[in-house]
């Protein structure tokens, strides 16, 4: 794979990703192993606070799967790299915010892509569906999380019948953030990656572990288990230097200077 098909780069604790592969940013095995180093990367590296994920040009976010590698004999259910497919859906112990901004279709694998980050900003002309009902494959990360995250109903017609929802109605059902003109996309997500790139990390990290992790968990055992510090990433905020740095500026009427440790 050409390292022009994923094009990154860094700018302070930003970290951007954008999956350029013409015409329709689909992910084939290396890309997404590709990926998978990225994001874990991205993962344990301190100095990086958030990522923005997107596609290139102003067509396609992602059509996912690469249909064309299926064709050429690449396996449905083949290895895709550290992260599992699109290399962030299976990446273990990952505690740092990403950002989808969605310049465009979002769909089958694409969209599943999307619902594993954090914030989804949707340029105008966005599209979203799930067609893989069309070509005899399952949904499975969709199946998975998509009733989850809107009306069950809508989730279902998606998954069974294909339908493509516009940028609109994907916001009305809550599965996008913010709806933007495709030209301010970009500015507004790295307006938003900056705000989240100036919070505090340790917190940001014990809250996507509590949350990822308590989905299945009954309240008061998830609520337990956060109190007693029984969560790797919530026992080291409340030992961390950031934990104390945040009661004494908000004591001395100051912005808190975040470390991560």
């Amino acid at each position: 794979m050409s390292q022009e098909q994923i094009k990154t780069r860094i700018e302070g604790g930003i970290l951007e990703v954008i999956i350029d592969r013409p015409k329709a940013n689909a992910i084939d095995r290396a890309t997404s192993t590709a990926l998978g180093e990225i994001f874990s990367a991205y993962r344990d590296n301190p100095e990086l606070r958030v990522a923005i994920i997107s596609g290139g040009g102003e067509k396609f976010f992602s059509a996912g799967w690469d249909l064309k590698a299926a064709a050429d004999g690449e396996e449905v259910d083949g290895d895709y790299g550290i992260g599992g497919f699109g290399g962030i859906q299976e990446l273990e112990d990952f505690n740092k915010p990403v950002i989808a901004a969605i310049n465009g279709i979002c769909c089958g694998g694409g969209l599943e892509l999307a619902l594993c980050a954090d914030i989804i900003i949707a340029a105008e002309h966005a599209t979203f569906a799930l067609p893989e009902i069309r070509s005899g494959t399952v949904a499975d990360a969709a199946s998975i999380k998509l009733p989850k995250r809107i009306p069950y109903h809508v989730a279902m017609e998606m998954l069974l019948t294909g339908r493509w929802l516009e940028a609109a109605e994907a916001n009305r059902w809550g599965f996008v953030n913010e709806i933007v003109p495709a030209a301010n996309l970009m500015e507004r997500v790295w307006e938003i990656a900056r705000l989240v790139e100036s919070g505090p990390p340790l917190v940001y990290a014990a809250i996507k572990e509590v949350v990822r992790e308590a989905e299945n968990m009954k309240f008061l055992d998830a609520l337990r288990k956060i109190t007693r510090s029984e969560f790797p990433t919530v026992k080291t905020l409340y030992s961390s230097e950031d934990q104390l740095e945040g009661a004494r500026a908000f004591a001395e009427k100051r912005d808190p200077v975040w470390k991560g440790k």
